[in-house]
Protein backbone atom coordinates (compact mmCIF):
# COMPACT_ATOMS: atom_id res chain seq x y z
CA UNK A 1 0.00 0.00 0.00
CA UNK A 2 1.23 3.70 -1.18
CA UNK A 3 1.66 5.89 1.64
CA UNK A 4 -0.34 9.42 1.11
CA UNK A 5 0.40 12.12 3.50
CA UNK A 6 -0.59 15.82 3.52
CA UNK A 7 2.45 18.11 5.73
CA UNK A 8 0.66 21.25 6.63
CA UNK A 9 2.50 24.19 7.96
CA UNK A 10 4.62 27.09 6.74
CA UNK A 11 5.11 30.76 7.07
CA UNK A 12 8.46 30.72 8.31
CA UNK A 13 11.43 28.96 7.84
CA UNK A 14 10.52 27.65 11.11
CA UNK A 15 7.96 26.01 9.84
CA UNK A 16 9.36 25.12 6.78
CA UNK A 17 12.31 23.50 7.05
CA UNK A 18 11.40 21.14 9.73
CA UNK A 19 8.61 19.98 7.34
CA UNK A 20 10.60 19.31 4.14
CA UNK A 21 12.85 17.42 6.96
CA UNK A 22 10.21 15.05 7.74
CA UNK A 23 9.12 14.93 3.64
CA UNK A 24 12.76 14.30 2.47
CA UNK A 25 12.93 11.49 4.69
CA UNK A 26 9.38 10.13 4.03
CA UNK A 27 10.77 10.39 0.62
CA UNK A 28 13.74 8.39 1.07
CA UNK A 29 11.66 5.83 2.86
CA UNK A 30 8.94 5.28 0.05
CA UNK A 31 9.64 7.05 -3.20
CA UNK A 32 6.62 6.80 -4.59
CA UNK A 33 4.88 8.10 -1.52
CA UNK A 34 1.99 10.33 -2.36
CA UNK A 35 3.36 14.11 -0.41
CA UNK A 36 1.20 16.88 -0.82
CA UNK A 37 2.32 20.30 0.98
CA UNK A 38 -0.59 22.75 2.58
CA UNK A 39 0.30 26.29 3.04
CA UNK A 40 -0.58 29.41 2.14
CA UNK A 41 0.42 31.94 -0.76
CA UNK A 42 2.39 34.54 1.79
CA UNK A 43 4.45 32.16 3.16
CA UNK A 44 8.33 30.66 2.26
CA UNK A 45 6.57 27.38 1.42
CA UNK A 46 5.98 28.96 -2.04
CA UNK A 47 9.44 29.43 -2.92
CA UNK A 48 10.91 26.26 -0.40
CA UNK A 49 8.25 23.55 -1.57
CA UNK A 50 8.49 23.69 -5.12
CA UNK A 51 12.26 23.73 -5.36
CA UNK A 52 12.25 20.54 -3.10
CA UNK A 53 10.16 19.18 -5.82
CA UNK A 54 6.99 18.31 -3.49
CA UNK A 55 3.31 19.53 -4.69
CA UNK A 56 2.05 22.15 -3.25
CA UNK A 57 -1.47 23.10 -2.06
CA UNK A 58 -2.55 27.10 -0.57
CA UNK A 59 -5.63 27.75 1.24
CA UNK A 60 -6.18 31.38 2.28
CA UNK A 61 -4.67 32.63 5.58
CA UNK A 62 -7.04 32.97 7.85
CA UNK A 63 -5.83 34.70 11.55
CA UNK A 64 -8.12 34.68 14.62
CA UNK A 65 -9.06 38.12 15.24
CA UNK A 66 -7.18 39.77 18.17
CA UNK A 67 -9.84 42.17 18.83
CA UNK A 68 -13.79 42.59 17.58
CA UNK A 69 -14.10 44.24 14.21
CA UNK A 70 -14.99 43.45 10.57
CA UNK A 71 -12.52 40.68 10.58
CA UNK A 72 -14.02 39.51 13.71
CA UNK A 73 -17.37 39.33 12.10
CA UNK A 74 -15.61 37.45 8.87
CA UNK A 75 -13.49 35.31 10.60
CA UNK A 76 -16.26 32.10 10.95
CA UNK A 77 -17.12 32.26 7.46
CA UNK A 78 -13.50 32.18 6.29
CA UNK A 79 -12.47 29.60 9.04
CA UNK A 80 -14.99 27.56 7.70
CA UNK A 81 -14.46 27.75 4.09
CA UNK A 82 -10.40 26.99 4.91
CA UNK A 83 -11.64 23.73 6.30
CA UNK A 84 -13.79 22.70 3.63
CA UNK A 85 -11.05 22.96 1.30
CA UNK A 86 -8.68 21.01 3.79
CA UNK A 87 -11.47 18.15 3.69
CA UNK A 88 -11.97 18.43 -0.27
CA UNK A 89 -8.19 18.05 -0.57
CA UNK A 90 -8.18 15.03 1.89
CA UNK A 91 -10.73 13.01 0.20
CA UNK A 92 -9.30 13.69 -3.60
CA UNK A 93 -5.78 12.76 -2.58
CA UNK A 94 -7.30 10.02 -0.29
CA UNK A 95 -4.65 11.05 2.15
CA UNK A 96 -4.39 8.05 4.80
CA UNK A 97 -2.03 11.01 7.53
CA UNK A 98 -2.24 14.72 8.19
CA UNK A 99 1.37 15.79 9.70
CA UNK A 100 0.93 19.80 11.08
CA UNK A 101 4.08 21.23 12.41
CA UNK A 102 2.09 24.84 13.55
CA UNK A 103 1.11 27.68 11.36
CA UNK A 104 -1.66 29.18 10.01
CA UNK A 105 -2.53 26.40 7.58
CA UNK A 106 -2.18 23.68 10.61
CA UNK A 107 -5.54 24.14 12.50
CA UNK A 108 -8.02 23.78 9.22
CA UNK A 109 -5.86 20.90 8.64
CA UNK A 110 -6.49 19.27 11.98
CA UNK A 111 -9.92 20.07 11.70
CA UNK A 112 -10.38 18.85 8.07
CA UNK A 113 -8.67 15.57 9.12
CA UNK A 114 -11.11 14.90 12.22
CA UNK A 115 -14.09 15.56 9.99
CA UNK A 116 -12.95 13.31 7.87
CA UNK A 117 -11.49 10.32 10.38
CA UNK A 118 -7.57 10.97 8.87
CA UNK A 119 -5.15 10.34 11.65
CA UNK A 120 -2.97 13.46 13.00
CA UNK A 121 0.44 13.32 13.68
CA UNK A 122 1.84 16.71 15.33
CA UNK A 123 5.39 17.98 15.56
CA UNK A 124 6.33 21.15 17.89
CA UNK A 125 9.15 23.30 17.20
CA UNK A 126 9.02 25.60 19.45
CA UNK A 127 9.25 25.26 23.78
CA UNK A 128 5.98 27.19 23.78
CA UNK A 129 3.32 25.68 21.50
CA UNK A 130 1.12 27.83 19.27
CA UNK A 131 -2.55 27.31 19.11
CA UNK A 132 -2.97 25.42 16.41
CA UNK A 133 -0.89 22.48 17.46
CA UNK A 134 -2.33 22.73 20.71
CA UNK A 135 -5.71 22.47 19.00
CA UNK A 136 -3.82 19.57 16.77
CA UNK A 137 -2.42 17.11 20.05
CA UNK A 138 -5.78 17.36 21.54
CA UNK A 139 -7.27 15.57 18.47
CA UNK A 140 -4.68 13.05 18.06
CA UNK A 141 -2.84 10.21 20.29
CA UNK A 142 0.02 11.30 22.87
CA UNK A 143 2.29 8.63 20.81
CA UNK A 144 1.46 10.70 18.02
CA UNK A 145 2.84 13.74 19.17
CA UNK A 146 6.85 14.93 19.02
CA UNK A 147 8.40 18.04 20.31
CA UNK A 148 11.81 19.64 19.54
CA UNK A 149 12.68 20.78 23.73
CA UNK A 150 11.92 18.72 26.59
CA UNK A 151 9.65 20.57 28.92
CA UNK A 152 7.43 21.48 25.93
CA UNK A 153 4.15 21.27 27.66
CA UNK A 154 2.58 19.02 24.88
CA UNK A 155 1.09 15.18 26.18
CA UNK A 156 3.90 13.42 23.58
CA UNK A 157 7.74 13.19 22.89
CA UNK A 158 10.35 14.89 23.36
CA UNK A 159 12.33 14.27 20.03
CA UNK A 160 14.13 16.79 18.86
CA UNK A 161 14.01 18.09 15.59
CA UNK A 162 13.81 17.54 12.52
CA UNK A 163 16.66 19.09 10.40
CA UNK A 164 18.72 18.32 7.15
CA UNK A 165 20.43 15.15 7.49
CA UNK A 166 23.60 17.02 6.57
CA UNK A 167 23.77 18.93 9.72
CA UNK A 168 23.01 15.95 11.78
CA UNK A 169 26.29 13.93 9.52
CA UNK A 170 29.23 16.55 10.48
CA UNK A 171 31.32 15.85 13.40
CA UNK A 172 32.49 19.16 15.44
CA UNK A 173 35.12 16.97 16.93
CA UNK A 174 37.25 16.06 13.60
CA UNK A 175 39.65 18.56 13.36
CA UNK A 176 39.98 18.09 9.34
CA UNK A 177 36.13 19.22 9.04
CA UNK A 178 37.15 22.41 10.87
CA UNK A 179 39.54 22.93 8.85
CA UNK A 180 37.94 21.94 5.37
CA UNK A 181 34.88 24.33 6.52
CA UNK A 182 37.15 27.52 7.50
CA UNK A 183 38.57 27.12 3.97
CA UNK A 184 35.32 26.66 2.25
CA UNK A 185 34.32 29.69 3.84
CA UNK A 186 37.83 31.50 3.00
CA UNK A 187 38.91 32.39 6.54
CA UNK A 188 42.07 31.54 7.96
CA UNK A 189 42.47 28.05 9.27
CA UNK A 190 44.23 28.82 12.27
CA UNK A 191 43.03 32.16 14.17
CA UNK A 192 39.97 31.87 16.95
CA UNK A 193 37.22 32.10 14.73
CA UNK A 194 33.53 34.17 15.93
CA UNK A 195 30.49 33.33 13.92
CA UNK A 196 27.71 36.01 14.09
CA UNK A 197 24.20 35.34 12.54
CA UNK A 198 21.13 36.68 12.74
CA UNK A 199 19.03 33.68 11.01
CA UNK A 200 17.79 34.44 7.43
CA UNK A 201 16.59 37.52 8.11
CA UNK A 202 19.26 38.90 9.59
CA UNK A 203 19.22 40.74 13.58
CA UNK A 204 20.04 44.67 12.85
CA UNK A 205 20.89 44.73 16.74
CA UNK A 206 23.70 42.45 16.62
CA UNK A 207 24.84 44.41 14.05
CA UNK A 208 25.78 47.40 15.67
CA UNK A 209 26.71 45.67 18.40
CA UNK A 210 29.83 44.01 16.77
CA UNK A 211 30.16 47.69 14.47
CA UNK A 212 30.28 48.98 17.89
CA UNK A 213 33.07 46.90 18.97
CA UNK A 214 35.09 46.44 15.75
CA UNK A 215 38.29 48.17 17.19
CA UNK A 216 38.16 45.93 19.77
CA UNK A 217 37.53 42.63 17.70
CA UNK A 218 40.90 43.91 15.74
CA UNK A 219 42.93 44.01 18.71
CA UNK A 220 42.18 40.78 20.08
CA UNK A 221 43.71 38.60 17.12
CA UNK A 222 40.50 37.22 16.31
CA UNK A 223 38.60 36.72 12.86
CA UNK A 224 34.83 36.79 12.26
CA UNK A 225 32.23 35.41 9.80
CA UNK A 226 29.68 37.90 10.26
CA UNK A 227 26.08 36.65 8.24
CA UNK A 228 24.11 40.03 8.33
CA UNK A 229 21.14 39.65 6.24
CA UNK A 230 20.49 40.83 3.01
CA UNK A 231 20.57 44.23 2.74
CA UNK A 232 21.61 45.08 6.20
CA UNK A 233 25.08 44.56 6.10
CA UNK A 234 26.32 48.12 4.66
CA UNK A 235 27.18 50.31 8.06
CA UNK A 236 29.18 46.93 9.19
CA UNK A 237 31.37 46.68 6.25
CA UNK A 238 31.96 50.02 6.74
CA UNK A 239 33.39 49.97 10.42
CA UNK A 240 35.40 47.50 9.60
CA UNK A 241 36.65 47.90 6.12
CA UNK A 242 40.21 48.29 7.48
CA UNK A 243 40.01 44.58 9.09
CA UNK A 244 41.18 41.87 7.16
CA UNK A 245 40.03 38.78 9.04
CA UNK A 246 36.60 41.01 9.39
CA UNK A 247 34.17 39.08 6.79
CA UNK A 248 30.77 40.19 6.25
CA UNK A 249 28.67 38.03 4.13
CA UNK A 250 24.80 39.05 3.47
CA UNK A 251 23.92 34.94 3.72
CA UNK A 252 26.10 31.79 4.12
CA UNK A 253 24.51 28.22 1.88
CA UNK A 254 24.90 25.01 4.17
CA UNK A 255 25.22 26.47 7.34
CA UNK A 256 26.66 23.52 8.92
CA UNK A 257 30.53 25.36 7.66
CA UNK A 258 29.81 28.09 9.44
CA UNK A 259 29.17 26.01 12.69
CA UNK A 260 32.12 23.73 12.24
CA UNK A 261 33.84 27.00 11.57
CA UNK A 262 33.06 28.57 14.46
CA UNK A 263 34.83 28.56 17.85
CA UNK A 264 31.80 30.73 19.13
CA UNK A 265 28.65 31.55 17.56
CA UNK A 266 26.52 34.36 18.58
CA UNK A 267 23.25 33.75 17.41
CA UNK A 268 19.13 34.11 18.15
CA UNK A 269 17.21 31.40 19.46
CA UNK A 270 14.84 30.42 16.90
CA UNK A 271 13.69 26.97 17.25
CA UNK A 272 15.94 25.45 14.18
CA UNK A 273 19.07 27.43 15.29
CA UNK A 274 18.84 26.48 18.92
CA UNK A 275 18.33 22.57 17.44
CA UNK A 276 21.20 22.81 15.28
CA UNK A 277 23.71 24.36 17.50
CA UNK A 278 22.86 21.73 20.44
CA UNK A 279 23.21 18.13 17.73
CA UNK A 280 26.59 19.78 17.30
CA UNK A 281 27.39 20.66 20.25
CA UNK A 282 28.54 24.64 19.29
CA UNK A 283 29.23 26.59 21.91
CA UNK A 284 27.18 29.23 21.86
CA UNK A 285 25.65 32.88 23.04
CA UNK A 286 22.17 33.45 22.63
CA UNK A 287 20.70 36.96 22.01
CA UNK A 288 16.99 36.11 21.88
CA UNK A 289 14.34 38.14 19.96
CA UNK A 290 13.11 40.81 22.09
CA UNK A 291 9.55 40.43 20.40
CA UNK A 292 6.90 37.76 20.62
CA UNK A 293 5.85 35.73 23.16
CA UNK A 294 8.91 34.98 24.61
CA UNK A 295 9.39 31.33 22.98
CA UNK A 296 13.17 32.02 22.11
CA UNK A 297 14.20 32.67 25.56
CA UNK A 298 12.67 28.80 26.25
CA UNK A 299 14.00 27.75 23.63
CA UNK A 300 17.74 28.02 24.61
CA UNK A 301 16.65 27.57 28.45
CA UNK A 302 17.70 24.06 28.35
CA UNK A 303 20.75 24.13 26.35
CA UNK A 304 21.91 27.12 28.87
CA UNK A 305 21.00 25.77 32.05
CA UNK A 306 23.30 22.87 30.73
CA UNK A 307 25.88 24.84 30.45
CA UNK A 308 26.34 24.78 27.11
CA UNK A 309 25.98 28.46 25.98
CA UNK A 310 25.24 31.52 27.56
CA UNK A 311 21.98 33.83 27.19
CA UNK A 312 22.29 37.30 26.74
CA UNK A 313 19.31 39.43 26.64
CA UNK A 314 18.72 41.55 23.53
CA UNK A 315 18.79 45.08 25.23
CA UNK A 316 21.88 43.93 27.04
CA UNK A 317 23.86 43.31 24.24
CA UNK A 318 26.01 46.34 23.55
CA UNK A 319 29.59 46.79 22.07
CA UNK A 320 30.81 46.83 25.87
CA UNK A 321 29.76 43.37 26.41
CA UNK A 322 30.85 41.95 23.15
CA UNK A 323 34.55 43.47 24.68
CA UNK A 324 34.01 42.40 27.86
CA UNK A 325 31.86 39.19 27.49
CA UNK A 326 32.06 37.83 23.97
CA UNK A 327 35.79 38.50 23.14
CA UNK A 328 37.44 36.69 26.27
CA UNK A 329 34.90 33.80 25.38
CA UNK A 330 36.27 32.66 21.97
CA UNK A 331 39.54 32.81 23.12
CA UNK A 332 38.85 30.81 26.11
CA UNK A 333 39.86 26.62 25.22
CA UNK A 334 39.46 25.66 28.62
CA UNK A 335 35.70 27.64 28.84
CA UNK A 336 34.86 26.41 25.39
CA UNK A 337 35.78 23.16 25.74
CA UNK A 338 33.37 22.92 28.94
CA UNK A 339 30.32 24.10 27.50
CA UNK A 340 31.18 21.22 24.26
CA UNK A 341 31.14 18.35 26.96
CA UNK A 342 28.17 20.15 28.48
CA UNK A 343 26.06 19.89 25.03
CA UNK A 344 27.40 16.48 24.85
CA UNK A 345 25.96 15.15 28.39
CA UNK A 346 23.03 17.16 27.03
CA UNK A 347 22.80 14.38 24.35
CA UNK A 348 19.79 16.51 22.04
CA UNK A 349 17.80 13.84 20.15
CA UNK A 350 19.18 13.48 16.72
CA UNK A 351 17.13 12.07 13.82
CA UNK A 352 13.98 13.66 15.03
CA UNK A 353 12.91 13.25 11.01
CA UNK A 354 13.20 9.51 11.28
CA UNK A 355 11.18 9.56 14.32
CA UNK A 356 8.41 11.69 13.09
CA UNK A 357 8.50 9.12 9.98
CA UNK A 358 7.62 5.81 12.20
CA UNK A 359 4.84 8.45 13.55
CA UNK A 360 3.56 9.04 10.19
CA UNK A 361 3.26 5.10 9.10
CA UNK A 362 1.95 4.18 12.48
CA UNK A 363 -0.58 6.83 12.33
CA UNK A 364 -1.36 5.09 8.75
CA UNK A 365 -1.87 1.54 10.07
CA UNK A 366 1.26 0.76 7.51
CA UNK A 367 3.94 -1.35 7.74
CA UNK A 368 7.52 1.38 7.78
CA UNK A 369 9.37 0.39 4.52
CA UNK A 370 12.47 -0.21 6.65
CA UNK A 371 14.58 1.16 3.97
CA UNK A 372 18.48 1.24 5.78
CA UNK A 373 20.50 4.83 5.89
CA UNK A 374 23.26 4.36 3.61
CA UNK A 375 26.99 5.99 4.60
CA UNK A 376 25.41 9.31 2.69
CA UNK A 377 22.98 9.93 5.84
CA UNK A 378 24.68 8.35 8.58
CA UNK A 379 24.88 10.91 11.57
CA UNK A 380 28.39 11.36 13.35
CA UNK A 381 27.24 8.61 16.25
CA UNK A 382 26.29 5.69 13.46
CA UNK A 383 29.89 6.66 11.07
CA UNK A 384 31.61 6.38 14.37
CA UNK A 385 30.24 3.08 15.45
CA UNK A 386 29.58 1.31 11.80
CA UNK A 387 33.39 2.56 11.07
CA UNK A 388 35.08 1.49 14.47
CA UNK A 389 35.70 5.21 15.24
CA UNK A 390 37.86 5.57 12.05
Amino acid sequence: MTLSVLLAGGGTAGHVSPLLAIADDIRFQEPDADIVVLGTQEGLETRLVPAAGYDLETIAKVPMPRRPNADALRFPGRFRGAVSQVVQLLRERSVDVVLGVGGYVSTPAYLAARRTGTPIVVHEANARPGLANRVGALLTRSDLVGYAFAGTPLKGRHVGMPMRARIEAVDYDEEEQRRAARRALELDEELPTLVVTGGSLGAQSLNDALAAAAQSIGEAGVQVLHITGAGKGEALREAVADQPHYHVRDYVDGMENAYLAADLLVCRAGAGTVAEVSVMWVPAVFVPLAIGNGEQRLNAAAHVDAGAALLIDDADFTGDLVRETVLPLVTDDERLTAMREAARRESFPGTAARTMTHMVYDAAGIEHPGREYGPQQWTKHERFYRTGGE
